[in-house]
């Protein structure tokens, strides 16, 4: 029986894996069964081009239109490019799942990890928000297409808390599913994408002209200045490239990770961001009637446009694919949320940490961890009750969460060049200026989506964006006063410094 060459590797691979978590201060407790594909496809999926694009699609288009939908998207996508390959590097130097805030903790110290991990918990949580209540507005326009469903407010609260337990209850099977589902995802994205953009560009019987979609300017958000809406109208782009650090939350579930993980972002980014391109033309081509779209009775302009260009059986088929690859989207967000509370946790980090840390023997999955990211989630959108913006607001939420916890890893390598020493996947003689853009981009970003969004002010169409990163923010301060104590990010280098922080924390 011959034995072929990639099974000879993995045996070695795994060792190699297992040797270098040990000397960045963990020992092996989840199984590590993830390829690079598999990897990819992770943050591919969390990516969504077929979710985060969609979802805030009618947000563009009231806020800047065709013109600000297009452009924005090909401005952003080199610079959220940029912020990926800088993380990028540091993963390949430090392949955990505590990703972002063990990255901060080698690099600037305690504190600094600490904030880093907070934000980033901020943005995966408002991340599994975003995504499951936008699959939920999905599947209300699929009913209301079906059997003529109006949704409700309180029906889509309803359809997103059970969106929310099938994605706890899938995340609880381990690793094996997970490769299968998120392999599966990258493959029904893509060829989800070709459907769509093939149906959209073939059998609608009239098109609109480039100009429309080049030039196109609609300001629906009651603000004066064009400016600031065309800020304003960039929250779509970097909301639908955010989620690429899923890579490094799954690194210790994956092989040959200091490769396999830094490829995984860089190439997630970058194939989401030429795919989703092609499929935002391709929808904005495809209307039929600008003003119907955005007052859709779906509440989802683009089922609006697949039912006035393609007819109700094809509008029907074409949301059934996209839920799909949003189901799947929103599955991989749970796992990498319920990764970054288990390393978060085993590092004592949150409240009740010896809880959360808790691995399934069967299982190897931290299953405590999964069902609070959904819990946690579900109270997010519970404004949603009484906000009409609460949806964008959520999403913004998980880019000031995202942006800023990516940002920190990179801002400190650049700032203590002593203290690293680059892995086997780098950018060379690129890494500082890509990573200085990188930097300069997200702080522009953070402060873009604290602001306003619709005017006049009031209290439904207030951003709590701010209020909601403030809380954050305030809970990690208080928190550190009470629990730094048993808050322990082992060294690098250092081959027992897990087992001496949970001597030090009491965890036998």
């Amino acid at each position: 029986m011959r034995i072929s060459a990639k099974a000879r590797r993995q045996p070695t691979e795994s060792l190699d894996d297992e040797r270098i978590l040990k000397e960045l201060g963990y020992t092996q407790q989840l199984r590590r069964g993830m390829g690079a594909f598999g990897n990819f496809s992770a943050s591919l999926s969390v990516i969504s081009i077929m979710s985060g694009t969609l979802l805030l699609f009618g947000y563009g288009l009231n806020s800047g239109g065709p013109a600000v939908v297009m452009w924005g998207w090909l401005a952003v996508g080199p610079l959220v490019l940029c912020l990926a390959a800088a993380l990028a590097e540091i993963t390949s130097r430090y392949p955990t799942s505590g990703g972002l805030y063990y990255m901060a903790r080698q690099l600037g110290g305690e504190r600094w990890s600490w904030y880093t991990g907070w934000l980033n918990l901020m943005g995966l949580l408002g991340g599994i928000a975003a995504q499951d209540y936008g699959i939920a507005a999905f599947t209300a326009a699929w009913l209301n297409l079906q059997f003529g469903f109006v949704p409700s407010p309180g029906s889509l609260l309803a359809l997103y808390a059970v969106v929310l337990a099938l994605h706890a209850v899938l995340n609880l099977f381990g690793t094996r599913l997970m490769n299968l589902l998120t392999s599966l995802s990258a493959w029904w994205h893509l060829a989800g994408a070709v459907v769509i953009i093939g149906a959209l560009a073939l059998l609608p019987a009239h098109h609109q002209p480039v100009g429309f979609v080049l030039s196109a300017f609609t300001n629906n958000t009651g603000w004066a200045s064009p400016a600031y809406v065309i800020l304003l109208g960039m929250l779509l782009p970097c909301f639908a490239l955010a989620g690429y650090d899923t890579s490094a939350h799954l690194s210790e579930e994956t092989n040959h990770a200091s490769v396999a993980a830094a490829r995984g972002i860089v190439r997630s980014v970058a194939v989401s961001w030429v795919a989703g391109g092609i499929l935002l033309a391709a929808l904005l081509f495809a209307i039929q009637d600008y003003t119907a779209t955005l007052a859709s009775p779906t509440g989802v302009p683009v089922a609006q446009i697949f039912l006035d260009a393609l007819g109700l059986a094809t509008a029907k088929t074409l949301l059934l694919v996209i839920i799909v690859a949003q189901f799947l989207c929103g599955y991989t967000v749970t796992a990498s949320a319920s990764r970054m509370i288990y390393a978060f946790s085993r590092d004592g980090a949150l409240p009740g940490s010896a809880r959360w840390r808790k691995v399934s023997p069967r299982t190897a999955v931290p299953s405590r961890a999964v069902w609070l990211a959904v819990t946690v989630a579900f109270a997010l959108a519970l404004p949603s009750l009484y906000s009409a913006t609460a949806f964008s607001a959520v999403t913004a939420i998980s880019v000031v969460g995202f942006t800023p916890a990516y940002a920190i890893p990179v801002l400190l390598r650049l700032r203590h060049r002593d203290k690293w020493t680059r892995g086997p996947w780098h950018l060379g003689h690129w890494s500082r200026p890509i990573g200085w853009v990188a930097v300069l981009w997200a702080a522009v970003v953070t402060v873009l989506f604290l602001l306003p969004q619709t005017s006049p002010v009031t209290a439904v169409t207030f951003n709590y964006t701010p209020i909601a990163t403030l809380a954050v923010l305030a809970l990690a301060a208080l928190w550190w006063r009470v629990g730094r104590r048993s808050y322990g990010v082992p060294r690098s280098g250092t081959a027992d410094a897990q087992d001496e922080v949970e001597e030090a924390q009491g965890i036998s």
